[in-house]
């Protein structure tokens, strides 16, 4: 009996462990590795130290598409510049549109504080840290 409780108090522990609830999957946009870093105090990237504003961000280290990374108030959030909900084209690459960006083979919008719209697939998201005036964006 004494070496049952022990295991299953481990049991517990092991089974209330979670991901944070992050999922990255989208059957259109490809799992990229990728890790960059954007400085704030660069002129390209100062507009991210104001809220609402978001910069896109293309390299040939980020996605198929490139990033949008936005500014949300009270924190960051990055997103996959490729349509949720398109299969990889020339028109699949998402614009800005103040606060949303917009899908021009469907014209659907998202919101770059959710990432949501009105069809099945979300903004595929990628974790962002902040560190002083540095922004690392990974998947």
């Amino acid at each position: 009996m004494k070496k049952i409780i022990p295991l299953l108090l481990m049991s517990f522990l092991f089974f209330s462990c979670s991901d944070n609830g992050f999922n990255n999957n989208n059957p259109y946009i490809p799992n990229y590795n990728f890790s960059v870093t954007l400085n704030l105090s660069f002129a390209s990237y100062s507009n991210l130290n104001f809220v609402s504003n978001a910069v896109y961000y293309a390299g040939p280290e980020v996605g198929p598409k490139g990033i949008y990374v936005f500014n949300t108030g009270s924190g960051y959030n990055a997103f996959d510049a490729a349509c949720p909900n398109q299969a990889l084209s020339s028109c699949s690459t998402l614009t800005l549109d103040g606060i949303n960006v917009v899908c021009p083979c469907d014209d659907e919008e998202y919101s770059l504080f959710t990432g949501q719209g009105k069809l099945k697939y979300p903004l595929k998201q990628y974790r962002v840290e902040k560190n002083g005036n540095l922004l690392r964006i990974y998947n």
